[in-house]
């Protein structure tokens, strides 16, 4: 079988192809436009041209679904349209105007389905898992292969950047100004106060950028996918607006997350809060999540 998943993220919408057969996946390929939804919400509101944006997307994805005869079409959304006070209204003129019914996933199922799809193939029985998306963050706590604890906390890199960020990177007034906000939100979710594990399993966007920025900084062979959690402090202050930033600085953001240079530091601001606040030593990217785990669950699972 051949299944289309559309997902409908805060940075990203992606269009990825699957195969599925005795149970197994297999991506054959993805598109993807780095729309930056979530910077569309004003005052809580999902503005005219974010709505747009997604139909716009959602008509060429359809074009080219139609054109390969493809059928089986999922869609969801999460964070950004999740969050937003029009999320029906939104969600109703997008599948309106594209015939592509889509579902809004909550912050409780996409820290399921980021569970799911990421230790699918994983050895370790138990860990911390975390995807930093563009207006969320979900943290999963897993032992002996099941979910013990899971949160959504309302912030990512995109929300953060356009909260807080005056410019194209952020100073370091900025970045106080951010670590304060993910700190007071950790501290008001009292069921992982005690939480300690020395590896972080990462999944998504931001880690995925991380580890390329992180290979490229200290000359780590590309294909590395583990991050020293003690490096990331080093790595947000190379790229401050503060810091003089050298042409090979500018360069190496270019090169290494030419999709997430606005993004990926107040990333990295998450990243480190939470490794800090979890005692973790290292980070290990994952490259499954959500579509994965809804595939899992939803699909093969039923």
């Amino acid at each position: 079988m051949i299944q289309a998943i559309i997902d409908i993220g805060s940075n990203t919408i992606r269009l990825a192809i699957y195969q599925i057969e005795y149970g197994k996946i297999e991506l054959i390929m993805k598109k993807k436009h780095a729309v930056g939804l979530a910077a569309y919400i004003k005052a809580g509101i999902m503005q005219a041209e974010g709505i747009a944006k997604t139909c716009e997307i959602l008509k060429e994805y359809k074009a080219f679904l139609d054109n390969f005869k493809i059928t089986e079409v999922t869609a969801f959304t999460t964070a950004a349209l999740r969050n937003a006070k029009n999320s029906v209204e939104a969600v109703q003129q997008i599948t309106d105007e594209t015939g592509i019914d889509i579902r809004v996933i909550s912050g409780d199922e996409e820290a399921t389905y980021d569970f799911i799809g990421a230790t699918h193939d994983l050895k370790a029985a138990s860990g911390l898992l975390i995807d930093i998306g563009g207006a969320s963050t979900e943290i999963v706590v897993y032992e002996n292969h099941a979910i013990c604890k899971k949160i959504s906390l309302p912030t990512g890199s995109l929300s953060l950047h356009t909260k807080y960020v005056e410019g194209f990177l952020p100073s370091q007034p900025e970045i106080d100004d951010m670590r304060v906000e993910v700190e007071e939100l950790l501290a008001s979710a009292a069921e992982f106060k005690e939480i300690r594990h020395a590896n972080i399993c990462g999944i998504g966007g931001t880690f995925k950028g991380a580890a390329a920025l992180y290979n490229a900084l200290f000359s780590v062979e590309r294909e590395n996918k583990s991050l020293q959690a003690d490096k990331l402090a080093d790595m947000i202050a190379r790229f401050t607006r503060d810091a003089v930033t050298a042409p090979e600085d500018a360069l190496l953001l270019m090169r290494t997350v030419p999709d997430r240079m606005q993004t990926i530091i107040p990333g990295l601001v998450i990243a480190d809060v939470l490794a800090s606040h979890f005692g973790s030593q290292q980070i290990d990217y994952a490259d499954a999540g959500v579509r994965e785990g809804y595939l899992y669950d939803q699909i093969i699972g039923k």
